[in-house]
């Protein structure tokens, strides 16, 4: 996995390219934690991310839950499979997607 990362005085913007699972979900994990000092606003990029596990979910609810104190928190460019994940596991329900 490769994680394109870009900020914009407080808007980060992280684009994983790959898979998110529990090899590489913790890469994300840590890229997230170096990053969020300042951020108001959080948007992932998953135009190019091709899976995702639930070591990856639980990443993504580690950092609403941070973002609901900070800023907000948005999914873009979300692919029908990962958007599947996302409605099985009820996470369409508590993570703002676009």
């Amino acid at each position: 996995m490769v994680i394109f990362k870009n900020t914009d005085n407080e808007k980060l913007t992280l684009a994983p390219e790959g898979r998110v699972d529990t090899i590489t979900a913790p890469e994300l994990e840590k890229a997230l934690k170096d990053s969020l000092d300042g951020i108001e606003a959080l948007v992932f990029d998953f135009s190019k991310l091709e899976y995702i596990s639930s070591a990856g979910l639980r990443v993504l609810l580690a950092a609403q839950k941070l973002m609901n104190k900070q800023g907000t928190m948005k999914i873009v460019n979300v692919s029908d499979a990962i958007m599947e994940v996302f409605e099985v596991t009820g996470f369409s329900d508590i993570l703002t997607i676009e």
